[in-house]
């Protein structure tokens, strides 16, 4: 029995060690094909980065900030798209992170939305820290993402916790042939979405579940629908919605069956089909 006992607790604090020390630093590039007629041919090809749930602090210091911007760029990233949660637990850690997030480069542009935890914080110090930092916010504002005589939409609600939102400020002067985009940091948001206006909704916000049984359930998913926005692509009778894992963590420290990560979605002119592909 003795033996058992061991056997076990060796097996617990090595799931801890795993838990709390590498999985929370094993970042993985998860590629999403998107394929749909309205992407016009310019765009064809194009990739966005989106990055999401941060949460520079004391779980995620500076250097692993670094660390992220340099793995994005070194993924060469048309676009880069972020979804709030920029910091953890105390507001002096906005405008650093927000500082290293101005080194992420993009041709097309860096356009993000503030999460629950930047309103909690300081949501003014958080727009502010993202206009130095060249990230223009997109809470219930939309751009034009122009390239030669074509373009694409991209937009943003405010979080769904704290804030309100306006999808008009995206769908509207829209056309049926355009490609739209919607950043939404809470994926319950899909749920509120009745147009087929929008063709692609990114958010974050669950971490995956950050403590899952073994990627497949989790018992904290903080959403209202369970298990559905949990992680990964979505399809809604509107719209298709990609959920990312995020990159930082949240009280408790620990990670498992969620692995931190970043989008890298590649964007293809043809029949609507979204794909995952990870890689590390």
């Amino acid at each position: 029995m003795s033996r058992i006992l061991l056997v076990l607790l060796v097996g617990a604090l090595a799931t801890l060690l795993y838990a709390a020390v590498i999985e929370p630093r094993w970042l993985v590039v998860r590629e999403v094909e998107v394929l749909d007629p309205d992407i016009p041919p310019s765009f064809d090809g194009k990739t966005i980065a989106f990055l999401t749930d941060v949460h520079h602090g004391i779980y995620f210091p500076l250097h692993r900030v670094r660390n992220l911007v340099a793995r994005t760029n070194a993924l060469q990233p048309d676009l880069i798209l972020l979804g709030g949660d920029y910091a953890h637990l105390q507001t002096r850690y906005i405008p650093s992170c927000l500082a290293e997030l101005a080194q992420l480069n993009a041709p097309l542009g860096k356009f993000g939305v503030l999460g629950n935890h930047d309103h909690w914080y300081d949501a003014e110090l958080t727009w502010q820290s993202m206009r130095a930092a060249g990230i223009v916010a997109l809470d219930n504002r939309a751009e034009w993402i122009v390239l030669g005589t074509e373009r694409i939409r991209i937009g943003g609600v405010g979080d769904l916790w704290e804030h309100s939102q306006d999808l008009s400020a995206t769908t509207s002067g829209v056309k049926d042939e355009d490609f739209v985009i919607l950043l939404s940091h809470n994926p319950d948001y899909v749920e509120s979405i009745q147009t087929s206006a929008v063709d692609l909704v990114l958010s974050g916000h669950t971490h995956g579940g950050q403590i899952t049984f073994f990627g497949l359930w989790a018992p904290v998913s903080n959403s209202r629908f369970g298990q559905k926005y949990l992680s990964g692509v979505v399809s809604t009778p509107f719209t298709t919605a990609v959920i990312s894992n995020g990159i930082g963590i949240v009280t408790p420290p620990l990670r498992f069956g969620a692995r931190p990560e970043i989008i890298l979605i590649r964007l293809h002119r043809g029949s609507q089909y979204p794909s995952v592909d990870s890689s590390s």
